[in-house]
């Protein structure tokens, strides 16, 4: 009698835990695009599980555009004023952005107010890193405002779009304190780095899937966010405030 050969489903649970395919991640920029090399020298580090699938533009020659040509990025752009209002523009780089399914929008310098119902209707959740320690100095000239009000510190923060300017709910931020004559280029130079590895760490965890961003607020490791996550400047991580971590 031949013995009973022990079959094996091919549907058997793996032994090793699912890998999350990587974040596909578009950028919509202005400028230098500083944010959006920091990204891209990230991924190529190894540090970021992501794949950024586009980058916007509504500044046909802005370097953010060439920033993500040289790395292969697929580009458009769009010029405002060919458009008869701004709700139409926005409509146009929103679906421009649809066609590269993206998972995550980021706002990395652009300098743009969107306008709010187009807000209210894209199918994707976007973050925005602005400089500032949200709810301070929402807006422009963040840190000339800083200098005045003579704060301590100052820093950036990286948090969801809503169709009000700079007044979603703050993801994560860093921290760091003003000088003696210091001025608002002083700030800038001295904070860019800092940026650069906030939203390195946001959208890292966004990869991770570790945050998500629902009707309820932001849900970091399966918990609503109390308070804003810290950027650890021994580390480079995200990590929660005593605040938050009390609660």
């Amino acid at each position: 009698m031949t013995p009973a050969t022990a079959c094996v489903s091919s549907e058997s649970a793996s032994p090793f835990p699912a890998v999350p395919s990587p974040l596909r991640v578009a950028v919509l920029a202005s400028g230098r695009g500083s944010n959006l090399e920091a990204l891209i020298d990230a991924r190529a580090r190894e540090e970021l599980p992501i794949e950024l699938v586009v980058v916007g533009s509504n500044r046909e020659r802005c370097r953010a555009l060439s920033v993500a040509n040289g790395a292969g990025i697929a580009t458009f752009a769009l010029d405002p004023a060919r458009f008869h209002e701004r709700a139409a523009f926005d409509r146009a780089m929103f679906d421009a952005l649809e066609t590269a399914v993206p998972d995550l929008v980021v706002l990395a310098g652009y300098m743009r107010i969107i306008d709010e119902t187009v807000v209210a209707t894209a199918p994707w959740p976007m973050i925005n890193i602005h400089p500032s320690l949200l709810p301070l100095y929402p807006g422009l000239d963040t840190h000339a405002r800083a200098l005045a009000a003579g704060d301590a510190q100052h820093g950036a923060s990286v948090h969801a779009v809503i169709p009000a300017l700079d007044a979603g709910p703050v993801i994560a931020q860093v921290r760091i304190p003003l000088c003696t004559g210091d001025t608002p280029d002083a700030i800038a130079q001295r904070l860019r780095p800092r940026e650069h590895a906030l939203l390195i760490a946001t959208v890292r965890l966004f990869a991770e899937r570790r945050i998500t961003v629902e009707p309820a607020g932001i849900q970091f490791d399966g918990s609503r966010l109390a308070a804003p996550l810290f950027l650890d400047p021994n580390d480079d991580r995200l990590h929660p405030t005593r605040a938050a971590a009390d609660r």
